[in-house]
């Protein structure tokens, strides 16, 4: 087995020793595991297709069914709002038991959320109005702002439920589940009009964020309630797509009729509880295996630069089709996603996305420290000393 070189594990070792003995370092990659998935499954599944001086957006989901289960896997909202819920609700108490009032533990819960969004929408106005002023396509120009835009809609609802967490504390997740299926039954059993699904943005993510907060309570620690979990949310969720028509992939397709996640229907739901329910019998694995250095570093230096990885993913990819379309249409990048040769040339195009977020996120990440350069001490490690007898701050 290769050895890393020194100067990683003595960082590794560095990282490790300034975090905090009693921080849960499973919520910590459990967050680094959803944000990677949205990432690797945006990447897997969105194709700027080249026709002629315009491009649009394409899916291999729209062409064959096989890759349908990359969706499954990789689709873990759910595990995001999950791991909130959990870390808002146990901040919150901990803020309460330290006198600080909610106005202010909401601005700094929210700050951290929002500032990194000034940088992408600050770029992305420039780039507009410079491809307006160029005479580019219009349908371009509007393909790729609503790409580098699109993950604003999260933002927006984790905000809400952040906002609400005092309320929801207590609200047992049944309540919001029960919404969700009577607002599918209304749309697609009695032909309700199609703008009653959109309650389900709220009420659909509702269900795992009070799963976490369930999980601060206490309830959720047994084994018995992420098997639970897993069963029925997989009995379900099958159920639904084998006879209740449900479409098999849990992300957007263009041009479907239907889709699971926007707005998220019943299926995307109780898929989301099956995904919750391994979120929580992975914990304990997890903790083991962060107490490796290496493994931890890895998880806290995603976490530390989490905002900018989600906001600015969808940017590395169309910055890289961009740069790469003088060269013609590539397989994998420009082509129309329909067989097994466009997939495997696009995995090969996965390292060079991801080379393309690391600049990214060298020339914005200091605005998930606070924003215009404003540097503020991590979250996740105590830099250059351990920290002990205190809350940590999640």
């Amino acid at each position: 087995m290769t050895r890393l070189p020194a100067g990683i594990r003595g960082a590794a070792t560095r990282i490790d020793a300034a975090t905090p003995a009693h921080r849960d370092r499973a919520v910590d990659a459990l967050r680094a595991l959803a944000v990677l998935g949205v990432v690797l499954g945006h990447w897997l599944v969105t194709a700027l297709v080249a026709d002629g001086r315009t491009l649009r957006t394409a899916s291999p989901l729209q062409h064959m069914t096989w890759p349908a289960p990359v969706s499954w896997a990789f689709q873990t909202l759910a595990v995001f709002f999950l791991v909130g819920g959990h870390v808002a609700t146990r901040s919150y108490a901990s803020a309460r038991g330290r006198g600080i009032p909610y106005h202010r533990w909401l601005h700094a819960r929210l700050a951290r959320l929002f500032a990194p969004v000034a940088a992408v929408l600050t770029l992305w106005t420039a780039v507009t109005l410079t491809l307006l002023l160029t005479d580019a396509e219009y349908a371009t120009v509007r393909t790729l702002v609503k790409l580098a835009l699109s993950p604003m809609w999260f933002l927006l609802v984790f905000a809400a439920l952040t906002a609400a967490t005092p309320l929801l504390t207590r609200l047992h997740p049944l309540w919001p589940l029960a919404v969700v299926l009577h607002v599918d039954v209304l749309r697609f059993g009695f032909g309700a009009p199609a703008w009653l699904g959109w309650l389900n943005l709220a009420a659909g993510w509702l269900v795992p964020y009070t799963l976490g907060a369930a999980w601060t309570r206490g309830e959720l620690e047994r084994r018995r309630s992420g098997w639970a979990l897993v069963i029925c949310g997989t009995a379900a969720t099958a159920a639904l797509v084998v006879w209740a028509g449900y479409p098999a992939a849990m992300v957007g397709v263009p041009g479907a009729e239907v889709s699971n996640l926007n707005p998220p229907t019943l299926a995307a739901v109780t898929f989301g509880l099956a995904q919750s329910g391994l979120a929580l019998l992975l914990r304990d694995r997890l903790r083991h295996a962060m107490r490796r250095p290496v493994a931890w570093a890895a998880v806290a230096l995603v976490n530390l630069s989490a905002m900018t990885v989600f906001l600015w993913h969808q940017t590395a990819l169309m910055a890289t089709t961009a740069v790469a379309l003088p060269a013609g249409p590539l397989p994998g990048l420009h082509t129309v996603p329909d067989g097994p040769g466009w997939v495997a040339a696009r995995l090969v195009w996965l390292p060079v996305f991801a080379l393309a977020l690391v600049v990214c996120g060298a020339a914005f990440r200091t605005w998930e420290r606070g924003g215009g350069g404003r540097r503020e001490r991590s979250r996740v490690v105590r830099a250059h000393r351990p920290m002990t007898g205190r809350t940590p701050h999640v």
